[in-house]
């Protein structure tokens, strides 16, 4: 297993933290859902999700991708989605009460590192922006291990480094400077080296092991706070205890920085992640 120890997380400080900002996912999940899409779509596909599968989406939070790979598996199949903070879930189950019987997927509070299922439950699972928070990686991807069928496939999203991802740097930066400085991002860039995750799934015994990077760059108009879920759902922890005028001042902080980096109107906004597959 790679030493994770230069980002240790603190299992306590996570929960609290994703309760926190629970209202703000759930808040944001429908505006946010066709640019979710953009990246549950490769993920899926990465997995190998198709008709008739039985799938496990660990930190679902509020419904992504488990949503998505509900309408791939159809009736004779089988979703799961599952999140260490009941309340992160309360977005996920009311998003899927608009699917149809028999293609809704079901949700379950569940530690990874413990999950609450048979072994060999699952066909498939996935894990989009979830195992980087979990303080025991290698026990994590042994219980998944567990609960996969022989020949059963993993896939997981990552973020790439920080300074790929420009909604996460700039907002980040403006926090900092307007509230001091806050080390909330760092676990979110916890396999940003290429290889690191790949390598734990190696030594978790995952075998033809892949990663591929995407970079698409998104552009957004100036003048607009495009910026906004980024913002609540990264930092909703930080943001319930201020003023009005002190939130005021923070977005305007925020605001100022993108409109520096405008060209010709629009903000170019670089997206770094990174799909790591396992069998």
């Amino acid at each position: 297993m790679p030493d994770l120890s230069t980002c240790p997380i603190d299992g306590d400080a996570e929960r609290a933290r994703w309760t926190a900002s629970a209202d703000a996912w759930d808040r944001w999940a429908d505006p946010m859902a066709d640019l979710a899409d953009k990246l549950n779509q490769p993920l899926l596909d990465a997995a190998g999700v198709t008709a008739g599968d039985r799938v496990l989406d660990l930190a679902s939070g509020a419904g992504e991708p488990a949503l998505s790979a509900a309408l791939r598996t159809g009736p004779d199949g089988l979703v799961v989605g599952s999140d260490l903070v009941p309340g992160m879930m309360a977005g996920a189950r009311r998003r899927a009460a608009g699917i149809a019987d028999g293609l809704r997927p079901a949700f379950a509070a569940a530690d990874m590192t413990a999950l609450p299922f048979a072994a060999a439950s699952f066909d498939r699972a996935t894990c989009r922006f979830g195992i980087m928070f979990v303080p025991d990686v290698a026990a994590a991807l042994a219980e998944l291990r567990r609960v996969l069928r022989p020949g059963g496939r993993a896939a997981f999203m990552v973020w790439g480094p920080r300074a790929g991802n420009t909604l996460f740097d700039t907002v980040g930066d403006a926090v900092a400077a307007q509230l001091g400085e806050d080390r909330s991002l760092d676990p979110l860039f916890r396999f940003a080296a290429p290889g690191l995750l790949a390598e734990a799934l190696r030594s978790a015994g995952f075998a033809t092991v892949s990663e591929t990077d995407i970079t698409p760059v998104r552009k957004a108009p100036q003048g607009q706070p495009f910026w906004r879920a980024t913002l609540e759902m990264s930092f909703g922890h930080r943001l319930h205890d201020l003023t009005a005028g002190q939130r005021a001042d923070l977005d305007a902080e925020v605001t100022r920085r993108f409109d520096a980096q405008a060209q010709g109107g629009t903000i170019p906004l670089p997206i770094h992640v990174r799909i790591v597959t396992g069998a």
